[in-house]
């Protein structure tokens, strides 16, 4: 009888041995999805912050070509008029 209680007793610390790691275990891997998740949104919103800024730069160079190309027929305007 003695031997059944210490074989349960050892099946039932087993048991909690083994349980106990798999929680710590899924903790682990849930620790290491929602990390690999916040590295993903940072890097995405690095990415979305450099083509903004790449995109800002377009705008800026695209406006001062257009400045420059009104400028340019406003002179040949005044030119043709004599001004």
């Amino acid at each position: 009888m003695i031997k059944k209680f210490a074989l349960l007793a050892t099946m039932a610390a087993f048991f909690v041995a083994c349980g106990s790691s798999t929680q710590e275990n899924m903790e682990n891997k849930v620790d290491e999805t929602a990390n690999a998740a916040q590295e993903a949104m940072d890097k995405a919103a690095a990415e979305a912050e450099a083509a903004a800024a790449e995109a800002a730069a377009a705008t800026e160079a695209a406006m001062d070509t257009a400045a420059a190309a009104v400028e340019t027929a406003v002179d040949a305007a005044q030119e043709a008029a004599g001004h």
